[in-house]
């Protein structure tokens, strides 16, 4: 008998698989961006959608005295693969943020971001 596949993941800075999390951190070095108060309305083997908000911090004058902001989005996951760590677990390797009213300076109102393995 064929094992179904497991769900599919998102892996987080510390190499732990979730699935629907309510946070995440997408600056694993510094923490200074990360999506808080995620609802997720669809969550698959291939993809995955959220609303939420990303909090980012402006770094001004320098990072360690920035001041975080929120910004409303749609997060979307997908292009599963294996995992590097569990191949027999897959994993979601693009996450797409959309802006759905103000977003920060200098960003596009779609990024796209490669997942790590």
């Amino acid at each position: 008998m064929k094992q179904q596949p497991e769900r599919t993941v998102l892996v987080d800075c510390f190499w732990k698989p979730n699935v629907r999390p309510t946070d995440f951190i997408l600056a694993c070095g510094d923490g200074n961006s990360r999506l808080s108060s995620l609802k997720w309305s669809h969550w698959n083997l291939n993809s995955a959608t959220a609303k939420g908000f990303n909090l980012v911090n402006d770094c001004k004058p320098y990072c360690a005295a920035g001041k975080f902001h929120s910004y409303a989005v749609v997060v979307r996951l997908d292009h599963p693969q294996p995992w590097k760590k569990r191949p027999q677990v897959q994993h979601y390797t693009q996450m797409s943020l959309v802006y759905t009213d103000n977003r920060p300076d200098g960003f596009e109102r779609t990024v796209t971001y490669p997942l790590w393995n």
